[in-house]
């Protein structure tokens, strides 16, 4: 996996500061079409949250999600969601469910391309 894109927040409350990383993640994952293996370019997400105390981090969190969508765009736009919301981590998979599921045919449609060429 390559990182292709990377957004940082910080978010500060008493006695912490939160820092949180989102990235876009570029990948090829192989898919079966006509029993042939077939590599596809895909896209994913990261999101990692560092607390830092006393400017020490004393915590990690990360999670990701590989091969949402061959579509930059499309991650994007859940990258920039998760961005704007402050996502921890912990909670990606809850936010982008629905997206995963949805965003699935977009191999279907990459797939109809390259038997059409």
């Amino acid at each position: 996996m390559v990182i292709v894109e990377n957004i940082m927040r910080s978010v500060k409350t008493d006695e912490m500061e939160h820092s949180y990383y989102y990235r876009m993640l570029k990948s090829n994952i192989s898919l079966n079409y006509s029993n042939q293996s077939v590599e596809v370019q895909a896209y994913g997400i990261e999101v990692e949250r560092q607390d830092i105390k006393d400017g020490k981090v004393i915590n990690i969190e990360r999670n990701y999600v590989r091969g949402i969508s061959p579509q930059r765009y499309k991650v994007h736009k859940l990258l920039k969601l998760l961005y704007d919301n402050s996502v921890s981590p912990i909670h990606l998979i809850d936010i982008l469910g629905d997206y995963i599921d949805e965003y699935i045919v977009d191999f279907d449609k990459e797939l109809m391309d390259i038997a059409m060429n």
